[in-house]
């Protein structure tokens, strides 16, 4: 069955302008301070707890959740205002982002009060860092396909198996996890998945780390070896999570972040070629700031959508396929326009380090959040054409 899809023509209210000069001053006063260094390669990817409290005191965390648990009841909007800022200025936020982006709307559709309100407020605050555990070794991105199991025993469950390219599990407070609580049937093979919360410091939980080209280490294996999770902890139905699961990555593949995670070389791009481009560089430019443009409001559109209570799965897919093979190529296109500017342009030595980066994380921006290959069956199954 086919979707009607469509990305509805949002813009940006007049409260997001206020906030957007709110969050420059903010940026603008902590690059002064010393805090992070814009122009560092990867340092939008790196973690800085005491950063994320500061954000938490401006309330830029959990905005749009309610004031009971720590939130601000502030648009999705305003949230995608804070998200492109802080991505654009390549600021260290990986310690909080994935409670606010996905883990916390999870627990506050499906955790226990009791959890809510333990947990909640401290994501509000920057304090806790979550990690999503779903892809698995053989199964990638294959979300059905989860074999860790979940085995009740007294009390909770006793888990065991493993989780693969969990990014920042090593520096990780909570998972939000998928696990296998039932078998499979013939009719539905989505059937026996559920989704727990699960501390990090339980025993049984080994953490081995995956180093990439650059030298990062974010992405991780997890391995479950009889880990308990107490009762309290599972979320939602058990044995129907593939409907939480689904919608909780509308709101991971969505966001500005899925198309800015190599922007910085786009910015030394104009740099380098100044405010007078011959006419090569300026056709180059143009379509790179036209194809940026058209990610954007394909994202800021998603965004309306969640803020107007829809779950534009499929949409989001779309984003996230576009936006990471886009950031993807970023680089060498970069490097194609600026093969024949003079070798002594002011920002070279900047330029060059982070095309060099950006080139060496490049692969792993198509695997994070869903493979490319995973994302065009979703999309292909909301055509109607599998």
């Amino acid at each position: 069955m086919s979707t009607n899809l469509q990305f509805d023509q949002i813009r940006l209210p007049r409260e997001c302008d206020a906030l957007r000069q709110e969050v420059r001053a903010f940026l603008a006063d902590e690059i002064a301070k010393g805090t992070f260094d814009p122009h560092r390669p990867g340092h939008g990817d790196s973690h800085d707890r005491a950063f994320s409290k500061r954000i938490g005191a401006k309330g830029w965390i959990g905005m749009t959740w309610p004031k009971k648990y720590g939130g601000h009841e502030r648009s999705f909007l305003e949230r995608y205002v804070v998200t492109e800022e802080f991505r654009v200025a390549n600021a260290p936020v990986r310690s909080h982002f994935v409670a606010d982006r996905q883990s916390g709307p999870i627990l506050l559709k499906y955790a226990s009060e009791h959890v809510k309100t333990n947990i909640l407020p401290r994501i509000c605050r920057g304090e806790l860092c979550f990690v999503i555990g779903m892809s698995e070794p053989g199964s990638g991105s294959d979300l059905f396909a989860v074999k860790t199991k979940a085995t009740k025993v007294d009390k909770g469950w006793g888990i065991n198996g493993s989780k693969i390219w969990t990014s920042n599990a090593h520096i990780a407070d909570y998972m939000i996890a998928l696990f296998r609580t039932s078998p499979p049937t013939n009719e539905n093979r989505r059937h026996g998945l559920t989704q727990f919360l699960v501390d990090m410091k339980t025993d049984g939980i080994k953490v081995n780390p995956i180093y990439q080209m650059s030298g990062q280490h974010d992405f991780n294996e997890v391995v479950f070896d009889d880990a308990f999770v107490p009762d309290d902890h599972v979320l939602g139905e058990i044995d129907g999570a593939w409907k939480q699961a689904t919608s909780e990555l509308a709101y991971e593949r969505s966001g500005p972040e899925r198309f800015l995670e190599t922007f910085y070389v786009l910015l030394e791009l104009i740099r380098a070629i100044g405010p007078e481009p011959d006419a090569r560089s300026a056709d180059g430019l143009g379509r790179l700031v036209a194809q940026l443009h058209t990610l954007r409001r394909m994202s800021v559109s998603v965004a309306g959508m969640l803020q107007a209570g829809k779950e534009p799965v499929v949409e989001a897919a779309i984003v996230k396929d576009l936006g990471t093979v886009w950031e993807q190529k970023l680089p060498n296109r970069v490097r194609e326009l600026t093969a024949f500017l003079a070798p002594d342009i002011a920002n070279r030595v900047t330029l060059e380090e982070q095309l060099a980066f950006a080139t060496t994380i490049a692969p792993k921006l198509t695997i994070q959040g869903g493979t490319t290959e995973i994302l065009r069956g979703i999309i292909a199954r909301g055509l109607g054409l599998r």
